[in-house]
């Protein structure tokens, strides 16, 4: 659906890569602007955040302190739709490629700035992680144990949603631009993406000051939990309306039956975890069972589709650093840093 945009995506590490990498799975041409050593991420944990959130795009080395390397990008913006950057306010303003500055090149420019806070946060100008935008946003207080601690996340909530709402606006931007001709800059903060997550919790809390979000969702309906299984595998049960709890009841054969959560535990350790994925299959009563991330891979991933057709496990993964320099950049520059290094 992108084919033909071109977008410069200057972000590093998770959020702003993944914002690009859901815009390149639709079409797009991402052009990603690594310093000369590179995205940090390629050298962070094996390299495996970068290989995750960086397929399908192209990689160009620029050195943002040497002026010809400035100039060149320049000319590349002009063929550019969309400029992504996740910099600290200001800094891509000392180098000439600020919005404003952007703007006298290629007057029509898509300019998505993507921050860890908003402009009047008063830590707009801090560094923070996913797990400091969990905490502020109240979503680290909704993952808690029995005794109300929060506990440690291994997903990146935050930095992924912050990606999902920076990729959402370029889209949203760029259905105003075919309308009007018109470019946009827009600023994200992942925070204030990550708080929109809680609208619900924020509605419940204003009118009756519950801090669980919706009452039916919270772990104590039975007809809404998590079970163990016979074979200590476990499964999630969703049968909030009449309909799908009473196929879960005929199934089990049950005539009439509102049990305590106990009583429903007893049950579900009656039978085996592929037991009850077969009921919940044969009933419709949304029952499914919860994964290990070597069952979703192996099922949902490894032979999965991507929007041009092709199998993730058939595409090249990433670019490898500067692959299209010359491409995109010209060849002077670059056999000049060789022979300045000869």
């Amino acid at each position: 659906m992108l084919k033909g945009y071109r977008i410069l995506d200057f972000s590093f590490y998770l959020p702003g890569p993944y914002a690009s990498k859901r815009l390149a799975e639709m079409g797009a041409e991402v052009i990603k602007v690594e310093p000369p050593e590179g995205d940090p991420a390629r050298s962070v944990g094996g390299g495996h955040v970068f290989s995750a959130n960086n397929r399908g795009k192209k990689s160009i080395q620029v050195d943002l302190k040497n002026d010809k390397e400035i100039e060149r990008l320049k000319k590349l913006i002009t063929g550019t739709d969309v400029i992504l950057e996740s910099f600290r306010p200001g800094i891509l303003d000392r180098f000439g490629l600020g919005y404003e500055s952007v703007k006298r090149i290629k007057e029509n420019i898509i300019y998505c700035s993507l921050r860890g806070y908003s402009a009047v946060n008063e830590r707009r100008h801090q560094g923070s992680h996913d797990l400091n935008f969990l905490a502020l946003s109240g979503l680290l207080s909704q993952m808690a144990d029995a005794d109300h601690s929060p506990i440690h996340p291994t997903l990146t909530i935050a930095d992924q949603v912050g990606g999902i709402k920076a990729s959402e606006s370029i889209l949203a931007a760029l259905l105003h631009k075919e309308r009007t001709g018109e470019g946009a800059h827009i600023e994200v903060s992942i925070l204030d993406a990550a708080i929109d997550l809680m609208n619900n919790h924020f509605q419940y809390f204003n009118y009756s000051k519950r801090h669980n979000g919706i009452p039916e969702l919270e772990g104590l309906n039975p007809r809404y939990a998590i079970y163990e299984t016979l074979d200590n595998r476990h499964v999630a049960l969703a049968a909030l309306e009449d309909k799908f709890w009473s196929n879960f009841c005929k199934g089990m054969n049950l005539s009439s039956f509102n049990p305590a959560q106990g009583e429903l535990k007893a049950i579900f350790r009656m039978k085996t975890f592929e037991e009850w994925t077969r009921f919940g299959i044969l009933h419709d009563c949304c029952l499914t069972p919860v994964l290990s991330i070597e069952e979703v891979y192996s099922q949902q991933i490894k032979n999965s589709i991507a929007p041009d057709g092709k199998s993730f496990s058939s595409l090249n993964p990433f670019p490898s650093l500067g692959e299209h320099n010359e491409l995109f950049l010209g060849e002077s520059i670059f056999h000049e840093q060789i022979k300045e290094g000869e």
